[in-house]
């Protein structure tokens, strides 16, 4: 028992011995060991690591399985494998290695990488952070060599607190910069950059490491875009060192980045996010670049208030943007938008248009000819034809600064001058033509400024609010508004009367034609009476003829016979008082009431042509609804003439003598 138990004792004092003194030493698959010398060489006469065999930190790392040194001379450090998740990023920082160069960020790559610490340090590599960095995936590396930075976690041999505190801050720069994850742009995101967006964007780089830029620059130019160049393609700034041989410097960059997954070291360069440039339907996009060798002038002959360059030159670019989404770095040049369309600028202060051109625009403040103030809106149509929207742009810088500036001096300098010439009744009255000739003499004064003038509008004057003027202005325009209501009325009024007329004609047409039938029978009527009494008349005067004769011969005989002059006389009386006597007989009765009706009919249809008398009464004398008034009327007149003749006559008649003779009336 006491063998067994000394032998016991001896396995494990022997087993002791082996684990204390690293003969035999085991390293998982998950791990790795980095060996550390003890004793048995010279120390290190500067740097961490043993590359000869000096006492420190040796180069190789320890894989899986057992492992054998010599007692006591070794300690091995085990330590996990390094793993980077997928979409994540690792960095490096070298605890040895050669000094970084002043002006030196990060140290630089080797072709070995960072897996043969051997390789590393002869190949030249730098201590501090480097510019390499880990993708996804695990790496067994020498972390006596290097500290692993990751999201989570730092892998690596912690050698002191200092140390420590150093790669804490690393760890935080790199967090604020959102570097453990690469930088990602896709259509209306992006993120990894300072900040995460939802706007269609591009990232701008600014790049911290490489020579710095010349004096007067702002933005490094573009280099190293050439894929077929291996040596300078640093596609996209995830390549650092063919960025710098490519002559690549520090600061922000023209080149921008656009959609697409970019794993770019955050310590060497950091992105930012800035919406792309739209350029709209209806306008073009005239760039003025800040970087770029100096141009020609393009401008043309007689053009002297700037120069147009070519593009990609420094300057405004002859050629302009046309619509279209653009991928443009703001910081190195602007797109300034004109509008290729018709655009509308108002002098009104209620009225703004969406382009904003106009809002510091304000009615047109005028003094007539008869002294009175009124405030003139207007409405200006312009076109700017976009092969001379740089023209436009070099000169002014902007649209605002031209209507501004240059367009309101001018336009209310134009109208003022108007003003002056006419009377505030002129000024509202002939509106139109003080239009068209505004417009007609404004458009030399706007193609001097490269600009079209389509058309001037103009509105109604009026008065400021609140003063006398205003008042005084507001009183005339309602004088204007009374008068034209009461030249509306008159002209209504004698519209109303013509009707009235057309009625009253159309009446008494239809009255016309209802009694056409009845006008026609007294037509001939009196077309009858008018015959019977001319043939009564004809016939009396032939019986008078007859008297006469023979009562010329009686006084013949009587004359011959007579027995003297009283005789004579009285023989000559008696016949003509008998020729009188057979007149008058003849006139009388029927015959003479036949010719009193001729003549006052004659002279009645006469009157009837020549005064145009409507036939047709307005008041029925007796008559019925059914239109007999007309015959009732020619009754009554036939009756008044009769008995006007028949009292004519009686007068007429010859009157009997005192002593019972019949003897002529004077």
């Amino acid at each position: 028992m006491i063998w067994l138990i000394t032998a016991a004792a001896a396995v494990v004092i022997l087993a002791l011995l082996v684990f204390a003194s690293n003969v035999i030493v085991y390293i998982p698959n998950d791990r790795v060991g980095i060996v550390e010398r003890l004793w048995g060489a010279p120390s290190l006469t500067e740097g961490l690591i043993a590359l000869k065999g000096e006492v420190g930190f040796q180069p190789q790392v320890l894989r899986g399985g057992l492992h054998y040194f010599f007692p006591f001379q070794y300690r091995v450090h085990k330590e996990e494998l390094v793993t980077i998740p997928q979409g994540e990023i690792g960095y490096v920082f070298a605890r040895d290695g050669k000094d970084l160069a002043d002006g030196q960020a990060l140290g630089r790559s080797v072709d070995g990488g960072i897996v043969d610490v051997a390789a590393f340090l002869r190949g030249g590599g730098q201590k501090g952070p480097q510019r390499t960095i880990l993708r996804e995936g695990t790496y067994a590396l020498n972390l006596a060599q290097f500290a692993i930075i990751t999201f989570n976690r730092v892998h690596g041999l912690l050698l002191s607190r200092e140390e420590a505190d150093t790669i804490a801050k690393m760890g935080a720069v790199l967090n604020e910069r959102r570097g453990f994850s690469p930088v990602v742009i896709v259509s209306g995101q992006a993120r990894g950059g300072t900040e995460d967006t939802t706007n269609d964007m591009l990232g701008v780089v600014t790049v911290h490491d490489g020579p710095v830029l010349p004096p007067d620059e702002i933005v490094a130019p573009r280099v190293g875009q050439d894929p077929t160049n291996v040596a300078t393609f640093h596609n996209n700034f995830q390549n650092i060192d063919a960025f710098l041989r490519a002559g690549g410097n520090r600061g922000r960059q023209h080149q921008v980045l656009v959609e697409g997954t970019y794993y770019i070291n955050r310590l060497f360069a950091t992105v930012d996010f800035i919406p792309k440039t739209v350029v709209p339907v209806g306008s073009v996009g005239v760039v003025v670049s800040y970087i770029g060798k100096t141009g020609a002038d393009r401008s043309g002959d007689g053009y002297s208030h700037g120069e147009l360059v070519d593009n990609d030159c420094r300057g405004v670019w002859k050629e302009p943007l046309l619509p279209g989404k653009y991928a443009f770095n703001t910081y190195a040049g602007k797109i300034q938008l004109v509008p290729t369309t018709n655009f509308i600028l108002k002098w009104t202060p209620e009225v703004t248009n969406l382009h904003k051109f106009d809002e510091n625009l304000t009615e047109v403040s005028l003094i007539t000819k008869d002294a009175f103030e009124p405030l003139l809106p207007l409405s200006v149509v312009v076109h700017i034809d976009y092969r001379k929207a740089p023209l436009v742009v070099q000169r002014f810088g902007d649209i605002k600064r031209l209507v501004d500036q240059t367009l309101d001096p001018m336009v209310s300098a134009y109208f003022k001058n108007i003003g002056q010439t006419k009377t505030l009744i002129q000024l509202i009255q002939d509106r139109a033509a003080i239009q068209m000739l505004a417009g007609e003499q404004m458009k030399e004064r706007f193609a001097a400024y490269n600009l079209e003038l389509q058309e001037v509008l103009i509105g109604t004057p009026h008065g400021s609010a609140g003063n006398a003027s205003g008042a005084r202005i507001d009183t005339i325009l309602n004088q204007l508004r009374d008068r034209q209501v009461a030249i509306e009325q008159v002209a209504t009024y004698e519209l109303q009367e013509q009707s009235a007329m057309k009625e009253r004609s159309l009446r008494e047409a239809r009255a016309t034609t209802d009694i056409q039938a009845e006008l026609t029978n007294s037509s001939i009527q009196i077309a009858i009476k008018k015959n019977v009494g001319e043939a009564a008349v004809v016939e009396a005067n032939k019986r008078a003829e007859v008297i006469g004769i023979n009562a010329d011969a009686e006084r013949r005989r009587l004359t011959a016979e007579g027995d003297g002059r009283a005789s004579a006389i009285a023989a000559v009386g008696k016949a003509e008082a008998s020729a009188i006597q057979a007149k008058s007989q003849a006139l009388t009765g029927e015959g003479a009431r036949l010719q009193l009706i001729n003549t006052l009919g004659a002279q009645f249809a006469e009157a009837i042509r020549d005064g145009q008398i409507a036939i047709v009464p307005k008041i029925a004398l007796g008559g019925d609804a059914g239109g007999q008034g007309i015959g009732s009327l020619i009754q009554l007149a036939s009756s008044l003439l009769a008995e006007r003749a028949d009292a004519g006559l009686a007068e007429d008649a010859p009157r009997v003598a005192a002593d019972g003779s019949n003897a002529p009336t004077a």
